[in-house]
């Protein structure tokens, strides 16, 4: 299928007389909002069949029903899929696993751990051939400093002593006062 001249669907010729076949990408915007009619879908059913859908993707789903319920999971779960639009299935698996290794089931942690992978493996592609990075620019490609995947801001605010939130320093500035305000009140 073309809208001018960029191709905007394909689907495989199917040479049964009755034969169809769906691709699961074509309909994940419906499936956001109507979220109840994936269980039960031809083509999430064609996708498990193909192996588009994997074990990663179905373990995603359990977790995210398990703590949004059903709705909200598979809407995040849709949120997912639709990642693969623009990275690469590799590393959105890659970004599904860290997610699921620290609890957080959310597309935007896949999408971020996805994002991730794909620039450590660009950033390593680009150090074999002379460019990329440096000593001094990326410690972390250097194995200077040791690399967390997943960084939990309410659990570096538990364990932090003296209340830095995410590294910063106290916020020392007077709280605000509407003072000046309450002269208008008798006028």
């Amino acid at each position: 299928m073309f809208e001018g001249r960029a191709v905007v669907a394909s689907h495989p010729r199917v040479a049964a007389r009755t034969g169809h076949r769906v691709v699961l990408d074509h309909y994940l915007e419906v499936l956001r909002f109507k979220p109840g009619a994936l269980p039960g879908s031809t083509a999430l059913a064609q996708a498990r069949a193909v192996g588009v859908f994997t074990p990663a993707h179905e373990a995603f789903w359990a977790a995210s029903r398990k703590v949004n319920g059903d709705a909200d999971g598979t809407r995040e779960l849709v949120d997912v899929l639709l990642l693969h639009r623009t990275v690469a299935a590799e590393q959105v698996i890659a970004g599904i696993t860290a997610a699921l290794t620290v609890g957080a089931v959310t597309a935007d942690v896949v999408a971020v751990e996805a994002r991730r992978t794909a620039m450590t493996t660009t950033t390593a592609a680009a150090t074999t051939d002379g460019g990329g990075a440096t000593q001094d620019r990326h410690r972390v490609a250097h194995g200077q400093v040791p690399e967390k995947r997943v960084v939990s801001l309410t659990q570096r605010r538990l364990t932090d002593p003296a209340g830095v939130i995410a590294g910063l320093p106290p916020d020392t500035r007077p709280l605000p006062s509407v003072a000046a305000y309450d002269e208008l009140l008798p006028r």
